[in-house]
Formats: structure tokens, sequence, C-alpha cells
């Protein structure tokens, strides 16, 4: 179930990675909780600022944060990583972006730390990965670059660093990477596979005149 969460996710579709590490957990994987309340929590906080960021839209989010602290048990690692993601992730649902500052860099350090060591991160959605989405999320362009470069160097060109990659770039008006990143998006794009909104976006942007190639 862990490997399909992880297929499910790289498929863009977190819904269906966060069950698949529930039923994990239901079968008595414990590590899979971890992703489980993670991703529901990230699920949660993007619908949270849809909402404005009420307190009531966060009550999915919070429960997720406190359930990964009972699990963290206060020790650096997976758990404590993806609470802290959330912490920012409920941060930028009310854009509170300097909260949500606080929390990203403590998550990115933590996670920095764990790799150096040869240890996990947050599961699926790496703590530089969301905080490139976050910062998307507020318009923060630059920092969600730095942050998607940050994911990159650490676990390479993944679809999701790639999509973001493509998105800020074309936030900030660089055709040229914007054009770059969502080729290459749809070229690793299985053929037949249903397709996301992300994958949609990347036809979207490419057919745009200034991703055609000129003529002779």
């Amino acid at each position: 179930m862990v490997v399909e969460a992880v297929a499910r996710a790289d498929e863009f579709d977190l819904a269906g990675a966060a069950e698949r590490f529930r039923v994990a957990t239901e079968g008595g994987c414990a590590d899979a909780a971890i992703g489980a309340w993670y991703l529901h929590g990230l699920i949660g906080a993007r619908e949270a600022f849809r909402l404005g960021g009420s307190p009531e839209s966060l009550i999915p989010v919070r429960q997720a944060i406190a359930s990964l602290e009972a699990l963290a048990k206060r020790r650096p690692g997976a758990a404590e990583i993806a609470r802290l993601t959330l912490q920012a992730a409920a941060a930028a649902a009310q854009s509170e972006r300097a909260e949500m500052r606080l929390y990203l860099e403590s998550a990115m350090t933590m996670e920095s730390l764990q790799w150096a060591a040869g240890q996990t991160s947050a599961p699926v959605v790496t703590a530089a990965e969301a905080a490139g989405d976050l910062w998307l999320q507020v318009h923060q362009y630059e920092d969600a670059r730095r942050a998607y470069t940050a994911a990159e160097a650490h676990i390479g060109l993944t679809r999701r660093v790639t999509a973001g990659l493509a998105r800020v770039a074309a936030r900030l008006n660089d055709a040229a990477s914007a054009c770059a990143n969502y080729g290459m998006l749809l070229a690793r794009w299985p053929a037949g596979h249903a397709e996301p909104p992300e994958i949609a976006e990347a036809r979207n942007y490419l057919a745009q005149p200034a991703c055609v190639p000129a003529g002779p």
C-alpha cells in the first residue's frame, strides 16, 4: 500500500495517496500513519485557503498537526518535519507569511539534517516541495523558486518539482523556463494515463505561441 501511495502522489493524486496510507495504517503499518495524517493535513490546508482560512476550515489541519505531534514525540524525524510543514500550511491558509516562513525554515533545516544523515524526510511530499507549493499559493514566486531548487538538489527533478518550477517561471513571465519545464513534465507523462489538472495546465501553456518553435 505504501508503494501505491508513492505512485499516486507521483501522479499528483494526494487524496489517493492519503487513502492508501490510511489503509496501510489500518493493516498495522505504523510508519504509514505519518503519511496518512500529513497528506490529510496538506489537502485540508489547501481547502482552508480556498475558504479564507477560517478557524472552522482549519479543524482538519489542526487535527493532523496534533496527531503528528503525538507520533513525533518531540524527536526530529519524518513526523516532526511533517508537523512543522503543516503548521506552515495552516499559516499560509490565513496568509500569515511571517509565521509560515518560520515554520518552513525549521522544517527544511531539519529535513536537510535528516538527508545529510541518510534518514527519511516527510513522506511523499518533502518539506522543500511543500514550501514551493505554499510560496506559490501566497504569490511569493522567488521564494517558491528557491524552495523547488532546494528540493531538486536533494531529490532531483520529480514531477512535482518540475511542475512547480514551471509554474514559478510562468508567474514570473520567464517563458523559456516555463516552456522547458512544462515540456519536460508532459514528455514524462505516460501515454494513455488519465490527466490531472497539472498535466492539462502543461498542455495549455505549451500551446501558447511562446512555446511553439518558429518556422523556417
